[in-house]
This record gives C-alpha cells, structure tokens and sequence, in this order.
C-alpha cells in the first residue's frame, strides 16, 4: 500500500510524467481493478479496513490520528498465524502507538496509554514500523537549516547538519532503531522492502507459509527523493521532482519484491495486492498528485477521495492483462484471503462489510449484490453498482451521481430519481446503525 497515491499518479491508469515501469508489469501480468475504494479519504481508518474486513467506524478509527485497532478486533495476522503462516508488517503501522516510554511521532509519549496499539499486540511476528509519516528519503533527518518541513527538502548532502525528524522506526516493544543507523538512510521505501525482503526469505527457507503487509510512506508529504531519482524528471519544480522521484523509488522497490518471489520460486502462487490508503494529497494544480479525471482529492468522500490504483498478481488463478469494473475495495482483503486459505471466521455472526472477491478473480461475480458504505468526519457515500449517494453534511442532503455514465460526478441526479435517494438513504441508514452498535461494543459479546 502506497500513502496518498492518487487514482492518476501511475502509469497504468494513464500517467505519461511519473516512471512507475515496475507497477506496469504488474499491471500487466495481473488483474487491475478499476472501480477499487479505499474504506476511507484518510490514512489510519483505511489501514484497519485492509486487516479486519470491517469499517473503520464499527471499531472506533474515525480519522487519521483518531483511536487505534482495538484487542478485540480480529486481524488477518491472527488469522493466519493460527494457521502456521509467519506474519509481518513493515512501513507505516497508523492503527495505534507504539511507545508509552518517549516522545514519538504524532501520539506517542511518556504514560500515554489510551491508544497504544503495536503490530505486536495483533498476531504480527516480525516488524519494522512507524507510526506515522517520515520523509520518503534519509527517514530520520531534517535538515536544520530549512524553514518549511511541510512539503519536502532538497536531499541531505555528506555534511549538512540534521535533526531528528522525530517519528522512529520499532522492531519490537521498546525496541526503537537507533536514528544514526544506517540502515535507515536513502530512500524510506527500500529501507522498508530490505525489512519485508529479510522476513519472507526467511520464511521461504524455512518451509513457512507468509503474511507480509509492506505500507510505504512515499508518497505521502514530506516527500524527498534521491537524486539519481530527481534527475529523472528534468524541468520539474523542486516539490514535483521530490514526488515524481520518490513515487519512482517506490516501484523500483515493488520491482525488487516481484524479482525476489520469483528468485525464491514462489511466486507462482504468491498473491501480490496494492493499492493506496486514498486520494492525492493538496488542491487540484497546486500539488503533484492527480486524482485523473475524478472528482475531489484526499479528504474527500467524492471518487477522487477514495477510487485508488489497485492490483491483484496471482500468476497461479489471475490471467494477465486482465481488468474489472467491479467495485470492491480494502474492506475486501479479509474475507477474500480468508476464502483462499480456506479459514472460517471464529465468530460468523459480527458483521462484515467486506465480500469475497474469489468469484470476482475469477469472473463468476459481476454485481456486487449490496453497496459500501463510507463516512468520514461529517460526509457519508453509499455506492452501488451503479449509483452513489452523497451528503456532505451529515444527511441533511443528499446528492445522487449515476458512476457507470458520470464517474467524474458532474451531474447531480438526486431531483431526477427521488426513488433512488430514498431507497439508498433507507440502506445507509441501517448500515449507520449496525456501525454505530459495532462501535458501541456489541459484537464483542460473543
């Protein structure tokens, strides 16, 4: 998973400036989704739809930054450790801190225990993580001469002075990497891919199963890149180089991942997902990222707020080359790898807002047969095969947008077909309420 990726920031949806090569292989060899939704417009809500197949309101994850996975959450860690599968996360974790002892990241400090909620305490073996956000180069280290560290800087020189940025990487609890390490200079993403390179070789030589979640940062701001990177795109402002390169650095490191399966010989039968967490961050013409031709950015329940670039590699079940129009999302990860491996949830009757995509994969489902459902702060969205509901202020309107004729959602049809809203608004409602019951602990009962 990619942070802040837009819909339009990759060469297999259309991007003729950004280098992803690697991810077009990929796309190429694999199926790509072209109706897939993050669960929300933000980070942290989006992360634990990946590993619980539920939405972020039904376990108390409102907004980035906001609450953390809750104990009695189900992961897909525990799930498939329990079936000898060795489990590990690297990169961007975002669903709780990770320390109570020092000063960390956005949450993290001395005695506070509210929302400490490490990989460790959901069924993850082995981990290299941060709680938030890094630069995408040099992860440790700001320079101390710049004013701004909101949007980049040019790479750190041999001998320029630096801070701490202030946000650690953890193995383990109250085992933070030592910020001088050098294993943690150049690019963020490679750091992380050597972390998940080591975890699955290890498992492969050891006859193990593997679960690995990689979540890169890049390209979420500060964005950063090397300047072998920087000086692919030539003519560019010193903010869209550090975007464009570090996108580039990224998929050069989804390219060691497809190399390396290989190379161990099990790529065969390796499912191989990626997507990003929601749209790209910043106003339309101001920043790099592009949303394509959708409508809204981050933050926004609009299609460019959360229709996200995905793929499936599966050589072993998916043709190559193919595509789909079905609309599915993260909320589909945890049933869909629970159906592959052929593991039947403990507990059957706690709702689940995702679906198994198997038939999708394997072109036997073509209409999801209930919407998805989305709220973020005061939005919500319902979107079904065809039509999506939208309020931006908590209910009180409603706009009704037909996706199949108007994915850029420039006509508002909610006057056309009041049936539609009203039947739509009907569903989202109870679909509120089932969340607003989950949130309240009641299916943690059984």
């Amino acid at each position: 998973m990619s942070d802040d990726l837009g819909w339009g920031d990759v060469g297999f949806n259309g991007n003729e400036i950004i280098q992803t090569p690697h991810l077009d292989e990929m796309a190429s060899a694999g199926l790509k989704f072209q109706r897939f939704y993050s669960a929300a417009p933000v980070c942290s809500p989006t992360r634990g739809s990946v590993v619980t197949g539920r939405h972020p309101f039904r376990y108390g994850i409102y907004f980035a930054n906001v609450g953390h996975m809750k104990g009695e959450e189900f992961t897909l860690y525990e799930a498939l450790k329990s079936k000898g599968y060795a489990t590990g996360h690297f990169g961007k974790w975002h669903l709780g801190t990770l320390t109570t002892e020092i000063a960390d990241a956005n949450r993290g400090k001395p005695g506070n225990t509210r929302d400490y909620s490490a990989p460790w305490h959901h069924g993850v073996d082995t981990c290299l993580v941060t709680e938030s956000k890094v630069p995408t180069w040099d992860p440790m280290l700001v320079p101390k001469s710049i004013k701004s560290r909101k949007n980049g800087w040019l790479p750190l020189e041999k001998k320029q002075v630096a801070d701490f940025y202030g946000t650690h990487y953890w193995k383990g609890e109250n085992q933070p990497v030592p910020i001088d390490s050098s294993d943690l200079r150049g690019d963020d993403s490679m750091v992380i891919m050597n972390a998940a390179l080591d975890f699955i070789t290890g498992a492969v030589k050891s006859g193990q199963p593997f679960f690995s979640v990689i979540w890169f940062h890049a390209p979420h701001l500060p964005v950063v890149a090397g300047p072998e990177y920087r000086a692919r795109y030539p003519g560019t402002t010193d903010y869209e180089a550090n975007y464009y390169g570090c996108i580039t650095a990224m998929d050069e490191q989804v390219g060691r991942l497809r190399e390396a399966l290989r190379a161990l010989g099990v790529a065969e039968n390796t499912m191989v997902w990626f997507c990003s967490d929601n749209g790209p961050e910043g106003q339309k013409g101001k920043a790099p990222g592009t949303a394509g031709s959708f409508r809204g950015r981050k933050r926004d329940l609009y299609e460019g707020g959360i229709r996200v670039p995905a793929l499936l590699e599966w050589p072993a079940r998916v043709k190559g080359g193919s595509a789909t129009d079905f609309p599915c999302g993260t909320i589909d990860y945890f049933p869909t790898v629970m159906a592959a491996v052929g593991f039947e949830v403990p507990d059957p009757d706690r709702p689940m807002d995702g679906i198994n995509l198997l038939p999708v994969i394997d072109g036997d489902l073509e209409e999801r047969s209930f919407p998805m459902g989305f709220q973020s702060a005061k939005q919500l969205a319902w979107v079904g095969q065809r039509y999506k509901l939208y309020s931006k202020n908590g209910g009180k309107d409603f706009e009704l947008y037909d996706l199949l004729n108007d994915p850029a959602e420039s006509k508002d049809l909610a006057k056309d077909h009041p049936d539609v809203v009203k039947r739509m608004t009907g569903e989202l409602e109870r679909w509120r309420a089932s969340c607003r019951s989950s949130d309240a602990g009641e299916d943690y009962k059984n």
